[in-house]
């Protein structure tokens, strides 16, 4: 399998254009199957997540193609309702064909998602919202199978403000006879970005960004074509490399807004960040201090998935910092592999304890899932030697080509292939 070398020590600097989001793709290119025809999507980035959906529904009956950051989808000769088992496991973002197919075919045949091994990811709020709008819902084993003659608007409450939840319910409610309203709706970008393409579509969608989403079902909706926000999670990664590497970084191509939380904690630890419009510029001369504590809860809150990536930013301040985590009670395996590099981090329950120290030593290491991933990227990059990086599999998942994204900022830090291996080997 792939790995990543990085030779670190060296400041990032330049400008990085940030790509389309994973995020607010996978939804969108679920949604279009509400409407028969062909769309076209601007800005989706090439990553397994993309490339795993675009064939599913193909799987499914439509036609896809994927030409830089464009993506095309005909939805015109979708015929199946059914979800194959072995592309579901490859993915936790299928999850969002539930509520699309049930309101095109009136049944979908699905299986339990895969996805990065962060803890547990319940779907019962997806089902009981789908219940609430009219589904009956069979479960044998592995496999969920949804059926509604009708849909019918309901006001459903989120225990919790689920993302994938809400997403779901939403492209449910589209088609659906009368008004949803959902309480207690996350309030992700994301969210707001599946609105907007809905709404292009011809929906009927409000208050997408606060608590509570109100759809007014419509009987059709037609194909459009749209372009998908900038991935905050992408964006907030290189901001916090930019810090840790004591760099100088502009990104473009990216929405502020979307990232208050973080852009208040760099600043709290010493890190300069300008804002103009759509362009960030981060920078970090000195070393950062440390912050007293922060806690990932859902949007606008600090986000869990930049987690493992501030963490090696605190791993380099000065003092001691609380992280707590209360999204996914798996998400510190980083951990132990960050230790490897030498950063000082002590886990109790759901909170850890990370003491800065004077520098991070090369070493090999493992991603565990998408987002530690890319915290091993930017501990290699501040790191003085070389870093290995095993699974990088994880990192393609939400970041396209991160090598050569970063080596656009001066790093050094290449991607090595079984093949690449053997034609060494060879020569």
């Amino acid at each position: 399998m792939d790995k990543l070398v990085i030779e670190g020590g060296k400041p990032l600097s330049g400008t990085i254009r940030i790509h389309g989001a994973k995020n607010a793709a996978l939804p969108i290119l679920a949604a279009s199957l509400l409407t028969r025809g062909r769309i076209q999507l601007h800005n989706v980035p090439k990553l397994l997540d993309i490339q795993v959906m675009l064939q599913i529904l193909e799987d499914i009956g439509c036609e896809t193609q994927h030409i830089n950051d464009v993506v095309v989808v005909d939805t015109s000769a979708a015929n199946s309702s059914h979800v194959p088992e072995s592309l579901m496991k490859q993915m936790r973002s299928s999850i969002f064909l539930m509520g699309p197919l049930l309101a095109r075919f009136g049944e979908v045949q699905i299986y339990q998602p895969g996805g990065c091994a962060i803890g547990e990811r319940k779907i019962d709020l997806h089902l009981e919202g789908l219940m609430a709008l009219g589904a009956q819902i069979l479960q044998t084993d592995q496999r969920i199978i949804c059926r509604a003659e009708q849909l019918t608007g309901a006001n459903i409450h989120l225990d919790f403000p689920s993302v994938g939840a809400t997403e779901n319910i939403m492209m449910a409610a589209v088609l659906a006879k009368g008004t949803t309203t959902i309480t207690n709706a996350a309030r992700e970008p994301e969210i707001q970005d599946l609105q907007n393409f809905l709404n292009q579509l011809g929906a009927r969608i409000h208050g997408a960004g606060t608590d509570t989403i109100t759809i007014d079902g419509v009987e059709e909706l037609v194909p459009c074509e749209y372009e998908v926000i900038p991935d905050r999670i992408v964006a907030g990664t290189f901001m916090i490399a930019a810090a840790a590497t004591r760099g100088n970084v502009t990104l473009t191509h990216v929405n502020a807004n979307h990232l208050t939380s973080l852009i208040h904690v760099l600043r709290g630890v010493g890190v300069q960040v300008s804002v103009d419009d759509d362009i960030i510029h981060v920078s970090c001369a000195t070393r950062p201090h440390a912050v007293e504590r922060i806690v990932t809860s859902p949007y606008p809150a600090f986000p869990t998935d930049l987690q493992s990536q501030i963490m090696v930013l605190l791993s380099l301040s000065d003092g001691t910092s609380i992280m707590k985590e209360t999204i996914f009670e798996g998400r510190f395996k980083h951990v132990d592999e960050l230790t490897r590099m030498g950063a000082d981090i002590r886990i109790d329950l759901n909170s850890a304890f990370i003491r800065g120290v004077n520098r991070l030593l090369g070493a090999s290491v493992e991603a565990t899932d998408l987002r530690a991933g890319a915290a091993l990227v930017i501990a290699g990059l501040a790191a003085h030697g070389k870093t290995i990086i095993e699974q990088v599999h994880h990192i393609d998942r939400g970041y396209d080509q991160i090598e050569i994204l970063f080596s656009r900022l001066g790093a050094t830090i290449y991607r090595q292939s079984p093949v690449s291996r053997q034609l060494d080997f060879a020569n």
